[in-house]
């Protein structure tokens, strides 16, 4: 069983920060590319950013300069890093990964949402 689980969002002033967070855990062999998705209400899910086992990421060009993903393999775990916050970015944000498991194999993982709200 392989769980993800999002932690860091919350309400926040335009112009401000918010780290968030998201933690693999269960029974993972590798986890692959990872990345962060947001859904604004009334809109349909779209990619913000995504990270190889590597280090090498993508950035939708709406957050460029201002967000920073990252990861830890060692703690099967990922980052977003928000800075200049835009009302615009308020969603719904969920962590994806592709991990193959430990009996080998592979699938692609979401988890639940954490809640990101930037007012002006």
């Amino acid at each position: 069983q392989v769980q993800l689980v999002e932690s860091g969002g919350g309400l926040v002033l335009a112009g401000g920060s918010l780290r968030l967070s998201c933690a693999a855990s269960g029974s993972i062999f590798d986890i692959r590319d990872m990345g962060w998705y947001r859904q604004a209400p009334g809109k349909q899910r779209e990619l913000v950013a995504r990270i190889s086992k590597g280090g090498t990421t993508t950035y939708a060009d709406s957050v460029k300069g201002r967000f920073t993903i990252s990861r830890d393999n060692a703690k099967n775990t990922m980052y977003l890093q928000m800075n200049s916050l835009k009302p615009e970015d308020t969603a719904v944000y969920y962590c994806n990964s592709d991990i193959i498991t430990a009996r080998f194999s592979r699938g692609d993982y979401w988890g639940q949402g954490t809640q990101v709200t930037v007012s002006s």
